[in-house]
């Protein structure tokens, strides 16, 4: 099948079930697939209306098989920035995006889509979220997050230099076409961080951990109706657990739960003692009231299940069949005390969709 062939067929069956979803007349659906496959025949592409473009993202969210928090995808804000020019224009498209997203932690869910794949004004963003802490060092000593430690070797490459601590927001990375990327400083009204303390204990601030408040996704392709925006950053909030038992909790990453109970004297000699589990309880703790102390947006697990299979009730009203990848939809803590443990998904992948595409560096 030729390249032109398979977007035009992509299309019209985007555009049917779009226009279906969004209760337009059967001609003006039609219409629309004539001129689309017209402007295809002359040009090889076609470019969507805005319209289709805030459509396509939501169901690109509704479709996300690896997301519990999809209850909400009509409420995703979409910006269009397809007209940017450059990396700078780019840049603050970005931070425009994050000072919404962020409304002093009352988060919203966004999404800024860039100039399409194929455009001379194509633009690549490096970071895998548009906040993320610096990781210096080797696997025998890392100091930050050990996650970016690539990331952070790229971005000493072109110029940047940090300070050196667990918690150096790196800065953002642009890249024009095939041009040499560009690095800026995000601005400081533009990232929320949040300092963890316990309900309960008060030395637990000792620890001196934090987290940001937004998780930002800018590393993911988008393609709606065969056509890819390769720069699509978007967020919604944080579910309590990817901070507290996978980003401060993974041995590869943060590897806080031995002091976190050292902190609690949980007994470390045994595994039977459960101090690993412990720990991990007082850690999600101390996140979630951390963040409601602050006025930050965020949902527990047990929540945010409930909220997952509200979606699916949903969505077999709708007639659409819900589709998952069930091992990133069950929590990481707890995860059979949820309704979606006892359940199960089909992982195919529907379209219009959020792809991982390889990095550039």
């Amino acid at each position: 099948m030729t390249m032109r062939k398979q977007i035009a067929e992509q299309a019209a069956a985007f555009l049917g079930e779009a226009y279906f979803e969004l209760e337009k007349t059967e001609e003006d659906a039609k219409r629309r697939i004539q001129e689309v496959m017209q402007e295809i025949d002359r040009t090889g592409t076609y470019v969507h209306t805005y319209e289709e473009l805030k459509h396509g993202a939501r169901m690109a969210w509704r479709n996300n098989n690896r997301c519990i928090g999809r209850l909400f995808w009509q409420t995703l804000e979409v910006f269009d920035a397809r007209d940017t020019d450059d990396e700078l224009d780019a840049a603050n498209r970005i931070f425009q995006h994050m000072n919404y997203a962020t409304n002093n932690g009352k988060v919203r869910p966004a999404i800024t889509i860039f100039p399409a794949n194929g455009s001379k004004n194509r633009i690549r963003i490096w970071n895998h979220q548009l906040v993320r802490y610096a990781g210096y060092g080797n696997k025998e000593e890392i100091v930050g997050d050990s996650a970016s430690l690539a990331l952070t070797a790229a971005c000493e490459k072109l110029g940047w230099k940090g300070e050196g601590t667990r918690y150096d927001v790196l800065p953002l990375v642009i890249q024009k076409g095939d041009q040499k990327p560009k690095w800026f400083t995000l601005p400081e009204e533009t990232v929320l961080e949040v300092p963890l303390s316990h309900p309960e204990n008060e030395r637990f601030v000792q620890l001196g951990l934090q987290w940001y408040a937004v998780p930002f996704v800018s590393d993911m392709e988008l393609e709606i109706g065969g056509i890819s925006y390769a720069a699509a950053p978007f967020n919604g909030w944080y579910m309590g657990t990817e901070i507290g038992a996978r980003n401060l909790s993974d041995t590869n990453r943060y590897n806080q739960l031995p002091a976190v109970a050292r902190l609690f004297q949980l007994d470390m000699t045994t595994n039977t003692s459960l101090w690993k589990d412990k720990a991990l309880i007082e850690l999600n703790l101390a996140v979630l009231h951390s963040f409601k102390k602050h006025g930050v947006s965020i949902v527990d697990h047990h929540t945010a299940a409930e909220q997952f299979l509200r979606f699916e009730k949903q969505e077999q009203e709708k007639g659409r069949q819900v589709t998952g990848r069930w091992s990133w939809l069950i929590p990481p803590m707890s995860p059979a005390t949820t309704g979606i443990w006892h359940r199960s998904y089909d992982d195919i992948e529907r379209s219009p969709v959020y792809r991982t595409q390889p990095m550039p560096y």
